[in-house]
């Protein structure tokens, strides 16, 4: 990439709806599973340039979406211990527990801080020797690169007083646990290029042949979105079901070594629950046996007990791709940004906040 406006070319965004309208002869549901990706396809009014028989759908591709409720109290109750630090990505701090949020906590007492990144809970454990230090570790495989290293360095100058929350989670068992509902309505995806640019795309042709379903990773603008979309119709067309790679000026097949091994010495795969979607076998990372004493789930011996999820939030039906955002009674009324139900209304990345952003009813498809 030399320039950004590249990807932002009316041009090339002209001739790539020209073909999808000229191909596309039968509906099609295509899901996007990543949340910077809804945000641009929202803001751009990509949505209104697509025929009518493509439909776009809006899957579980923000982490700060799909935490669960029941992870959410386990670090409102690390916020709480004596003499604890607990440091977050500022996006987590407004999702609702099941009895408060971190900025409720935070409102209350706790000693809360909003962190850029992990590295920086590390430095704060160095200066607080008094303190314990809790990093609240959220993310797809993109920010577990980062999160592992943090580990990594506490380990290395002896940290005793550092820890973290993991709330990792994993794409391609989601794709694969939503392809596998019964209800499920999804002909394709485009895959999240950051994503792809840590763990390569090998681990997602297994999913394309199993289901049928062409698997497509894409960058953030425009220009790749709508080039992401034009491959995917022209595998559904053709009968083709494969996993292509428009974003491969970033994504390299195999991706970045170096990162993945990073991740594995800190990690293993375990089961996570997904907030409207459930428990998804082997899709989540958890600190593992070696690096266990930085795991604040052993170290504060944490036993929180399952958390119901709001009922007048239907996070679950939008992430799994069976309703649009505009299509909950709440949405706008009762939930908003001020006071959101669930977290795809609060997360810079969540479906529902694209939706309340950037859309109105004019010219979102509903």
């Amino acid at each position: 990439m030399k320039y950004l406006s590249e990807y932002r070319d009316p041009e090339l965004v002209k001739e790539f709806i020209n073909e999808i309208h000229a191909i596309t002869t039968r509906p099609w549901t295509l899901m996007e599973i990543c949340g910077g990706q809804t945000h641009s396809l929202v803001r751009n009014g990509i949505l209104e340039m697509l025929p009518d028989m493509i439909t776009m759908v809006h899957g579980p591709g923000c982490p700060v979406c799909v935490t669960s409720v029941s992870i959410i109290d386990e670090a409102v109750f690390l916020s709480e211990q004596p003499d604890t630090i607990l440091c977050s990505f500022g996006d987590m701090l407004r999702v609702p527990g099941s009895k408060k949020s971190l900025l409720e906590a935070k409102a209350a007492g706790a000693d809360i801080r909003i962190l850029y990144s992990p590295l920086e809970a590390v430095q704060i454990a160095l200066k607080n020797p008094d303190k314990q230090v809790v990093f609240f570790a959220v993310g797809f495989e993109t920010t577990a690169p980062a999160n592992a290293l943090s580990v990594v360095q506490a380990d290395k100058i002896g940290l005793n007083n550092f820890s973290i929350l993991a709330s990792h989670v994993l794409v391609p068992p989601a794709m694969e646990a939503i392809l596998s509902d019964k209800e499920n309505k999804i002909d394709a995806f485009l895959a999240a290029g950051h994503v792809c640019t840590i763990m390569g795309i090998g681990e997602y042709f297994p999913v394309a042949a199993k289901y049928q379903c062409p698997i497509v990773v894409t960058g953030f603008e425009p220009v790749d979105l709508l080039q992401g979309i034009l491959m995917a119709v022209r595998q559904l067309e053709k009968g083709e079901f494969t996993v292509e790679n428009q974003y491969a000026r970033n994504v390299k097949r195999e991706g970045n070594q170096m990162a993945q091994d990073t991740i594995h010495e800190v990690f293993g795969i375990s089961d996570r629950i997904w907030r409207g979607i459930g428990n998804i076998p082997q899709s989540g990372y958890e600190v593992n046996d070696r690096y266990k004493k930085y795991n604040a789930r052993v170290k504060f011996n944490i036993d929180i007990p399952f958390a119901e999820e709001n009922k007048e939030c239907i996070s679950g039906d939008i992430m799994k791709g069976l309703k649009k955002p505009k299509q909950c009674p709440n949405f706008g009324t009762k939930c908003r940004p001020e006071h959101p139900l669930g977290a795809p209304m609060v997360s810079s990345e969540g479906a529902c906040a694209a939706y309340y952003q950037y859309a109105n009813t004019d010219t979102v498809l509903a």
